[in-house]
């Protein structure tokens, strides 16, 4: 027999990276996340997912309906060995505008942080900072972050283990101040795809040395469970995704959300109705978006 001919890298490379921008468009559209005259600060730090991310948004918005002006941000921390050159490099032969800006956050977590502990929680709130500061005077009106669907899934299931709250990483949320808006455009990708899509485009990857190398065992361990059941049923990590977005809350035991209280026999039915249906329809987690490809 005659082998059936398979994809070629450069095939693979392209399907993979049809499937990771219909899938950043239609996150784009579903949570509203960018709209006409927008200027998104794209927080790159070197990882693979935040160079992904960049690539798959400049290449929306050259077949975008919207017109919306990308700038690239890199944070240098000042780590030792850290390679300045690659970056502006990197941002200069992709045509992206760019700002790189240098903050020694990396003395202030060394100093605050005992050794051997984890040095994420203050390393994120320095550079927050930071980065709001810099979308402001850019003019930004919208911080696009790297964080992908294994992010967001990991993050409920620490809430839900360690934390007792039903609460991920929000797609889209407003800062406290009001004045930005921070967007989450790889929330249905997942980070296999675009480890993938990083080593096909020959992405410039640059490790972080303060916080990269370091394991949170939570964390860790979250991981290897997603994992696991990944393994065992691939469509179990799609049903706990979708779940995310499909909440009844008369069948949880918020009573912010749901008013138990004043629930008495006779008092109408929207909720069971609600309830039934999204039992009964089939569930479509990827609605159609502006923005699709």
């Amino acid at each position: 027999m005659i082998p059936e001919p398979s994809d070629s890298p450069s095939q693979k490379l392209l399907k993979l990276e049809k499937r990771l921008l219909r899938q950043v468009g239609q996150a784009i559209g579903d949570f509203g996340m960018i709209e006409e005259g927008d200027t998104v600060l794209v927080c790159v730090s070197g990882g693979k997912d935040s160079l992904g991310l960049l690539a798959l948004l400049q290449k929306l918005q050259a077949r975008a309906p919207v017109r919306f002006r990308l700038i690239a941000m890199n944070l240098d921390q000042r780590q030792p060995g850290f390679p300045e050159d690659v970056l502006p490099r990197h941002f200069a032969q992709v045509g992206v505008e760019y700002r790189i800006v240098r903050e020694d956050t990396y003395s202030i977590v060394k100093e605050k942080i005992p050794e051997g502990k984890t040095t994420c929680s203050l390393c994120s709130r320095l550079r927050r900072g930071i980065i709001y500061r810099t979308a402001r005077e850019l003019g930004a009106n919208k911080v696009a972050l790297g964080h992908h669907r294994d992010d967001i899934l990991e993050t409920f299931f620490l809430n839900l283990f360690f934390g007792g709250r039903l609460k991920a990483m929000p797609p889209k949320l407003r800062n406290d101040e009001g004045d930005l808006v921070v967007i989450r455009p790889l929330a249905y990708c997942a980070e296999e795809d675009l480890a993938r899509y990083a080593r096909g485009m020959n992405f410039p990857i640059i490790p972080c040395s303060l916080c990269g190398s370091q394991e949170n065992a939570q964390r860790q361990q979250v991981k290897a469970m997603l994992r696991a059941w990944e393994r065992e049923d691939p469509r179990r990590i799609a049903s706990i995704f979708t779940a995310l977005g499909h909440a009844v809350p008369s069948h949880l035991l918020d009573r912010a959300l749901f008013d138990f209280a004043s629930l008495a026999a006779g008092a109408g039915g929207a909720e069971a109705a609600l309830d039934e249906a999204v039992g009964a329809a089939p569930v479509h987690f990827f609605a159609p978006s502006p923005l699709r490809t």
